[in-house]
């Protein structure tokens, strides 16, 4: 894990496209802002963590002859 200091309206750039900013900081909370292109998803991890949770339970074994039904109708 890279990890870097910044100060309120300091900023990083990822990948050339997204920046992320420091917008403010009280206590021990950080509000960020992020800017990047429309395609490129962006969630907190929690609710990542939830959508891979779902994914996962969707791909049982019902849901797996839903898809070979899907492709093979």
């Amino acid at each position: 894990m890279l990890t870097l200091s910044r100060k309120r309206n300091e900023s990083l750039v990822i990948n050339n496209n997204i920046e992320v900013t420091i917008l403010d900081i009280r206590g021990d909370q950080v509000k960020v802002g992020i800017s990047a292109p429309r395609e490129v998803p962006i969630y907190r991890k929690e609710i990542y963590l939830q959508i891979q949770e779902s994914n996962k339970s969707s791909m049982t074994a019902d849901g797996m002859d839903v898809l070979k039904n899907l492709l093979n109708g």
